[in-house]
């Protein structure tokens, strides 16, 4: 199946995608620059139809690593197939476009994901905070997070 998948999204990316034979099951890693079309060809596509996004999640590899990634988990109800999308983002500059112009429940999953580890989602309808409070300082999720002392004159305690 992951053929088939590829076949779908070579020719509406620039540069190659790759298998992911690290990940369980097998995923796909492409550039973030191509994420959008190659959504949009998963989900389009008659022969994959991608018609749930079950999950997103924001990974950071740490500071050494220098990247974070952006993991999509699609699932098709009727053929009932599930494919693993990654993404490898320069931790200097975390950003990707987003996808929830094509399912509406990447809204959340994208706040939650630059609420938690400051990963800008480009396009976006609404990207701001979701879990923590509009003016918190930092991303808690992220590697390198140094926790607030006080929080509104409250000592935030550890």
């Amino acid at each position: 199946m992951l053929d088939t998948f590829l076949s779908v999204i070579k020719p509406v990316c620039s540069t190659e995608p790759t298998v992911d034979d690290n990940a369980s099951p097998k995923g796909i890693k492409i550039s973030a620059t191509e994420v959008v079309p190659a959504m949009d060809a998963l989900y389009r596509n008659p022969a994959t139809y991608f018609d749930m996004l079950s999950c997103i999640t924001g990974i950071d590899n740490g500071i050494q690593a220098a990247t974070m990634e952006v993991v999509y988990n699609l699932y098709s109800i009727p053929f009932h197939h599930h494919l693993m999308i990654k993404v490898v983002l320069p931790r200097d500059h975390a950003e990707v476009d987003s996808v929830s112009h094509l399912w509406k429940t990447a809204n959340w999953h994208e706040r939650e994901i630059f609420d938690m580890y400051g990963i800008q989602f480009k396009n976006h309808p609404d990207l701001r905070r979701i879990l923590m409070p509009a003016d918190w300082e930092g991303h808690p999720l992220r590697k390198d997070y140094k926790h607030q002392d006080y929080y509104r004159d409250i000592k935030v305690a550890y």
